[in-house]
């Protein structure tokens, strides 16, 4: 089934958690000088226009990122991703703020640098094109850097075969639709397999927080609980209340050997993304080790 389009959804509050934590495990990778891959399985068109037809048609981004584009200057630790929206809109000749949101790919260019490398993977024949196309307009930092390398292909078959990078540093984002109710024992039987061949590298896993008859977010943390790593943090952000059987009130990023410090970022922009993303007043945050937190 390939019928997901991401662009009905871009910028939304899933988005923003999606992205938020992406950037700051990326700013982390970029401290050093040292080279670092980034491999996203799951990577889409790339990058999307909010007056699209499809973006209007919900409009999620004015209750994700719109609000917090216009008081950006009050979140000094989201800048590094405030100024990957900010490259993608200037790349493209914004004339407003905020015309563009830069889908997970846009996202990583902004932060890689010549030494860096980026591998995409999309499998639905109208996003890749589309991807390519978004790809060929360099962000500002990117301008002279190399290309990234795009394959149409199943993420997940991809990542096994690519791993172990030729660079030792780096981040694997897997977010898939979850279209199918198997792509979380997908997800999760992956993992157990990236540990063997690359258990070093940071992965980053997106999932939904749905209505109450069919989440299945606890299965899928208890599964990567298991997957063979030592250190995995999970952050959710939930903006309303769980529905009893429709709908998704929320989203959750697992991240596996998270960077450090990655905790006390996390600690301190959960609780205020809750609250300025909120739809009702069931809206939370929650952020627990789901193994072998480090000792203080």
């Amino acid at each position: 089934m390939l019928s997901y389009r991401h662009a009905f959804h871009a910028g939304n509050h899933a988005d923003v958690l999606k992205h938020a934590v992406q950037s700051l495990i990326l700013e982390a990778l970029s401290i050093k000088d040292k080279g670092f891959c980034y491999i996203d399985t799951h990577a889409g068109a790339g990058g999307y226009a909010l007056d699209h037809e499809w973006t209007q048609k919900k409009a999620e981004y004015l209750g994700g990122i719109a609000p917090l584009w216009q008081q950006r200057e009050k979140w000094p630790q989201l800048a590094g991703y405030f100024a990957a929206i900010d490259a993608m809109n200037d790349a493209m000749n914004s004339d407003q703020q905020l015309d563009f949101y830069p889908g997970s790919p846009k996202v990583a260019e902004y932060f890689k640098r010549p030494q860096d490398n980026l591998t995409l993977m999309e499998l639905h024949n109208n996003e890749v094109e589309l991807l390519r196309e978004n790809m060929m307009v360099p962000g500002r930092r990117s301008s002279r850097s190399q290309s990234p390398t795009i394959h149409h292909r199943d993420g997940f078959e991809g990542l096994i075969a690519l791993l172990p990078p030729t660079l030792k540093r780096g981040l694997v984002l897997i977010d898939p639709p979850y279209e199918l109710k198997e792509d979380y024992h997908t997800v999760a039987s992956t993992l157990a397999k990236a540990y063997k061949r690359w258990p070093i590298g940071i992965y980053a896993i997106w999932y939904p927080l749905l209505a109450r008859n069919v989440d299945r977010s606890g299965a899928l943390k208890t599964a990567l609980a298991n997957s063979g790593f030592k250190d995995i943090l999970c952050a959710e952000l939930s903006v309303s209340e769980q529905a009893e059987d429709f709908g998704m009130y929320g989203s959750g990023m697992i991240v596996l050997n998270p960077p450090w410090k990655l905790d006390e970022q996390l600690n301190e922009l959960l609780p205020r993304l809750a609250d300025a993303l909120a739809q009702d007043k069931a809206a939370g945050w929650s952020l627990e080790w789901l193994k072998s937190a480090p000792s203080v």
